[in-house]
């Protein structure tokens, strides 16, 4: 028989490897006892420094800002707060019910989201052609032709990827209390954009400057770190809810008897999140945030004409660096959080798995992604509708003139769709973690949940020969 699996947190591991990694099952991949104690420390402790920083940033120089008699702009920022509060807490709402919708009809929302990003390509084109922008019309023109091949190729496959997020809707469901550990960090999501959104309107206030009739806001020095905090605790947050979901999925694959609403699966891997994998998630989170805020700078000089084609070169750059270190942290953080390795020998083991057993085709066909990212972004789009009513009656906008409504839309859709993503984020981990179970430990899988594995292997056979 073949080596056994540890996975963190259940009782099935062997007497002999049980003090080393808490869990196991019979696969045929073996792995290397995870260390004891924290992982990553270092990187926790940034992240512990870079909240406190913002919350003395809050402290020192936010209670002033609202009061426009002190402050050094002259600006409200009281309704600003007032907005962020109410579309995060709608935010909240709405993303609950995105949700519930998505666990009920997955191949359903797989196929709209499929047809969502080749319409916006579509209508980028039109756009851009409209405006009289030929390069932009051609390049949206090409994405057109190639989302519609793309659609063509992997209809047939929408099959495949239901039963995917059938399977880990199913996992999910076995262990709804989850789902509540979603929702707290999706709570300090809203926490966290109210307390940046003071150390922010703090920090705008304290360094708007007026001489001579010029006045300046913040250098891009303060703005690279302020953005770099919120995209940093941002993906904290969002990777928190990943990881706990991949250590809930993987208790329930190879012990399905731990299953509850609350039960010692869900305790063990939120316990886990936050104490000994908590530096290995800062760590792959400070790496996408330092890409993330960057981007945001270069668009920032693009859009002030600061050496405009060097910004746009550079924001492409950025935004492809992003993607790439997203995709590496979504299949890394599912060891993280199975099997409690670091973060780089996380990534490594998970990528080796793929690459010896030809899945690399599999991880590409990421059709969930499609119907997750439409949930979000129509949460957004009504939060930011939500925004612009709320700036009728708000002074903050109301000094942004005719951009006003731009500003409050985007406010609404931007937190919007943060919350949203963090809260989706359970049936994506979910999804990543049956991919990479399924390739992990079959045996298991179709000795505790048989109509599921059944399903499953029927499936993956007619997609992908020779891979079960």
């Amino acid at each position: 028989m073949s080596s056994p699996v540890v996975v963190q947190g259940t009782a099935v591991a062997p007497p002999t490897q049980q003090q080393q990694q808490p869990h196991t099952g019979a696969t045929e991949t073996e792995h290397q006892p995870a260390k004891t104690g924290c992982n990553d420390p270092i990187f926790a402790l940034l992240f512990y420094c870079n909240l406190g920083a913002i919350v003395a940033v809050a402290i020192l120089y936010g209670p002033g800002t609202f009061d426009t008699a002190t402050n050094n702009s002259g600006t409200d920022f009281t309704g600003l707060i007032y907005a962020v509060l109410v579309t995060g807490v709608i935010s909240f709402i709405f993303s609950g019910l995105g949700l519930a919708f998505l666990m009920q009809y997955p191949a359903f929302m797989i196929k709209v989201g499929l047809i969502f990003v080749v319409v916006m390509s579509l209508v980028w084109c039109v756009f851009a052609f409209l405006n009289g922008s030929i390069f932009a019309g051609v390049i949206g023109a090409v994405f057109f032709l190639i989302g519609v091949c793309y659609a063509r190729a992997v209809w047939s496959r929408i099959p495949f990827a239901a039963i995917n997020m059938v399977t880990a809707g199913t996992a999910i469901k076995a262990n709804l209390g989850v789902t509540l550990f979603a929702y707290l960090f999706t709570a300090f999501e809203v926490a966290w954009v109210l307390l940046w959104s003071v150390a922010f309107a703090g920090t705008l206030d304290t360094t708007y400057t007026c001489e001579n009739g010029v006045c300046q806001n913040p250098s891009y020095g303060f703005l690279f770190l302020l953005l770099l905090s919120f995209y940093f605790t941002q993906q904290v947050l969002q990777s928190c809810v990943h990881v706990t979901v991949a250590g809930t999925v993987g208790t329930w694959w190879v012990a399905p008897e731990e299953s509850g609403f609350c039960s010692k699966g869900v305790r063990n891997s939120f316990i886990r999140t936050i104490t000994t994998s908590f530096g290995s998630i800062c760590f792959g989170s400070l790496l996408v945030a330092i890409v993330q805020a960057l981007r945001a700078l270069a668009n920032e000089a693009r859009s002030n004409g600061d050496a405009a084609i060097f910004a746009c070169i550079a924001e492409c750059i950025l935004a492809c660096l992003a993607r790439i270190l997203e995709y590496f942290n979504k299949w890394a953080y599912i060891y993280v959080g199975v099997y409690g390795y670091s973060y780089l020998q996380a990534g490594r083991s998970v990528f080796q798995l793929f690459a010896d057993r030809g899945w690399d085709a599999v991880i590409a066909d990421d059709l969930v992604g499609n119907a997750l990212l439409l949930t979000s972004i129509i949460v957004g789009g009504l939060v930011g509708v939500l925004g612009i009513v709320l700036s009728a009656s708000t002074a903050f906008f109301e000094e942004a003139g005719e951009a006003a409504t731009g500003v409050a839309f985007f406010l609404g859709f931007i937190v919007g769709l943060s919350i949203c993503s963090i809260l989706l984020s359970t049936i994506a981990s979910g999804v990543n973690t049956v991919i990479v179970m399924f390739a992990d430990a079959p045996r298991e899988f179709e000795s505790n949940h048989p109509e599921l594995s059944a399903k499953m292997r029927e499936t993956w056979r007619q997609f992908y020969p020779g891979s079960v």
